[in-house]
């Protein structure tokens, strides 16, 4: 990856790895309905307007159902799935869920994205990696197993959508996208949100959390994600599920006053070689160029080398 999209990737990890903290406080006083809801309507707020200024909002039509599609399994189902489902497992096994993505999105494009020994080496160190950062706490109540499902159904759901953008999308301009998916979002939401605001007072933190929350966590974040595939590919752009644990364990130390230990730096490390050795480029498959006889190069003077490729 070139430097753009190293800074794109770091972004989004960012981004990505501080809801974990954002979300703790805003529940405590909104609904876990209501603190989806809102994050997405924020977004929608602000990238409409940018994209109907900009005229790009013209580049979704004819896409419409696509773009629905995507709402659906990129921002509805996943956010709903893990909100709900992390109500009866523990945050730690929600993140090692999560981290399924980058393996899924790898056994989905392998037709189209060659599988190699190193890159499957690079998926499993992550997925150690995240593993060791997370710890694996399977409490949970009576219906763990419930919550563990609905969490694995959303880290699925975001392969699916990550792969949804690179193949059908990829042509349509970010802000316009993700103005449009946060905005279809919000409107099948709306019923469901007005039943669930809140009856006492709520604090600063909570909004503020939540403010954050859909300007930066949504909307930047699906604006620097989407350029991300568009410059790297599903397959790599999926590792930030990887990095996302490392984010929130920072912060953890920094803000709660968290431990630090050996395991968390070997964390670290296996995190960091997986993107390394996950993302360099897969070797060509082409076979060295044919070179033509002297007659027949006479024959057909203009007739250039003939290149096999394996598919």
């Amino acid at each position: 990856m070139n430097r753009r999209a190293w800074l794109l990737f770091l972004t989004v990890s960012v981004l990505w790895g501080i809801p974990y903290f954002l979300i703790k406080v805003a529940i405590e006083d909104l609904s876990p309905m209501l603190v989806v809801f809102g994050r997405v309507a924020i977004a929608a707020l602000v990238l409409l307007p940018i994209a109907a200024a900009r005229g790009s909002l013209a580049r979704l039509r004819g896409r419409m159902g696509w773009v629905t599609v995507l709402a659906v399994v990129h921002i509805l189902g996943p956010f709903l799935l893990i909100t709900y489902g992390e109500t009866h497992i523990s945050s730690s096994l929600t993140g090692l869920l999560i981290a399924v993505e980058p393996v899924a999105i790898a056994l989905l494009m392998s037709r189209s994205e060659r599988l190699t020994p190193i890159r499957v080496a690079g998926l499993m160190l992550g997925f150690g990696g995240v593993a060791l950062l997370v710890g694996l706490d399977l409490s949970g109540d009576r219906l763990g197993l419930l919550g563990a499902g609905m969490v694995l159904v959303a880290a699925l759901s975001y392969a699916v959508a990550t792969m949804l953008v690179q193949r059908r999308l990829a042509d349509v301009p970010t802000e316009s996208l993700v103005g449009a998916t946060t905005g279809i979002t919000t409107v099948l939401l709306l019923p469901f949100a007005v039943f669930t605001l809140p009856s006492h007072p709520v604090r600063v933190e909570a909004w503020a959390s939540l403010a954050t929350l859909g300007l930066f966590c949504t909307a930047l974040a699906l604006l620097a994600f989407y350029q991300l595939i568009g410059a790297v590919g599903s397959t790599r752009a999926g590792l930030v599920t990887y990095v996302n644990p490392v984010v929130a364990v920072l912060l953890g130390v920094a803000l709660l006053n968290e431990s630090f230990g050996l395991s968390t730096l070997a964390g670290f490390a296996l995190v960091a070689a997986g993107c390394w050795l996950s993302t360099r480029p897969v070797p060509s498959t082409r076979a060295p160029e044919l070179l033509e006889t002297p007659a027949l190069a006479t024959l057909r003077p203009d007739t250039r080398a003939v290149t096999v490729s394996s598919e």
